[in-house]
């Protein structure tokens, strides 16, 4: 009987220990750093004109010109282009003049004609990119991202970038 009344006490000692949990800092009334804060002055790095000047700059990059997008970097969301068009039939690519914040790297030739090996979709992105634009046996240069590294796409002879692996957005 003794064993059965130490069981039933158990419970009840530990919810009294759980309602008289001690404050970390010993005292009754926790200031927030919330009251501390000096909210009458606004902070050095705050602009309230920031998204207007933002507007306004993209507005004189592009002077007028209509785009089908505005493409990211999918790894870090980097802008990589202001102004391109979209492809007509691979609806995820989309080909440049002008790029902002791309880095062109070594050669790569994507011959056209069938391939025997099965390719992953990265590569049958680049492939339908290079293919799309460029004759038989054209050299394409591969395009990264300059911050991140990322492949996003190639640029063809004709100086024109094909972007494949980028994330759109409304302009």
């Amino acid at each position: 009987g003794d064993a059965r009344e130490r069981e039933m006490d158990g419970p009840k000692e530990k919810e009294k220990e759980k309602d008289s949990v001690v404050s970390p800092t010993n005292s009754h009334q926790t200031v927030s750093d919330d009251d501390e804060i000096d909210y009458s002055t606004k902070p050095e790095f705050y602009d309230s004109d920031l998204d207007d000047k933002d507007e306004l700059w993209v507005a004189n990059k592009r002077k007028g010109r209509h785009t089908d997008a505005v493409l990211s970097c999918p790894a870090c969301f980097t802008t990589l282009c202001l102004e391109c068009q979209r492809h007509e039939i691979y609806v995820t690519q989309y080909r440049a003049m002008f790029v902002v914040n791309c880095e062109i790297k070594d050669k790569k030739v994507f011959p056209r004609g069938n391939q025997k090996r099965k390719r992953n979709k990265r590569e049958r992105m680049a492939g339908q990119a290079a293919e799309a634009s460029s004759q038989s046996g054209e050299a394409v240069r591969q395009v990264c991202c300059s911050v991140c590294s990322t492949e996003v796409g190639v640029i063809d002879e004709d100086e024109v970038y094909h972007f494949y692996d980028v994330l759109p957005s409304e302009s």
